[in-house]
């Protein structure tokens, strides 16, 4: 259900605003910039409210990227829940890089991973806690797929020799190249290639 919140006035009645639609607003311009390169005249301009209402809504800026990021998780990345439901190894590492291919393929959205770009240009003391829970975040998202990866070898899937943690950090390397190539210009041919290509070197049946 959207809810709409007053913003500080000015003079008459206060505007009313709707919260969804400002921190969609909110989670374009963290995705495009990152956390440190959003600045506050970004955010209220594109979120169409004042500072004072920013505050009063939301909170500061960290608290407002990590509701955005929330929204990230839920809309964007609601593929990698249902990968995690594939039948076999394979079909888990297919749905994670067609998923990802997807979302870099919406020309309405900002290029490349929101994880990825913010982490990335995370450099100030300031920012700790947002590196710290990024960090979190893909932590918890790694240990769900090497949970599922620990199910596929002992059903027999994996070969010898490869563990579900190496097999893990071999498809995360690949989804953030993706983030990389797409955040610098690589066109949707070139990325459906590296999917195709991985499937076929993929090292379970």
């Amino acid at each position: 259900m959207k809810q709409c919140f007053a913003s500080s006035p000015t003079k008459g009645r206060p505007r009313e605003f709707d919260l969804d639609e400002a921190l969609t607003a909110a989670l374009r311009v963290f995705w495009r910039n990152g956390y440190e390169s959003a600045s506050m005249a970004e955010l209220t301009a594109e979120m169409g409210i004042t500072k004072p209402s920013l505050y009063a809504a939301f909170g500061n800026k960290e608290a407002l990227f990590h509701k955005a990021l929330d929204l990230y998780e839920r809309e964007k990345l609601a593929y990698t829940v249902a990968a995690l439901e594939a039948p076999t190894a394979r079909g888990v590492a297919e749905r994670f890089l067609l998923g990802a291919l997807e979302i870099h393929m919406n020309t309405g959205d900002p290029k490349g991973c929101m994880g990825v770009i913010s982490t990335v240009t995370c450099c100030g003391s300031e920012a700790e806690s947002i590196k710290a829970d990024l960090t979190t975040r893909r932590a918890s998202s790694e240990a769900a797929l090497i949970a599922r990866f620990e199910r596929a070898q002992a059903e027999g899937e994996l070969p010898e020799g490869l563990t579900p943690f190496a097999l893990t950090r071999f498809l995360y390397a690949l989804l953030q190249g993706m983030s990389v190539q797409s955040s610098s210009g690589a066109s949707c041919v070139e990325l459906r290639q590296l999917v195709d290509t991985t499937m076929l070197v993929w090292p379970t049946r």
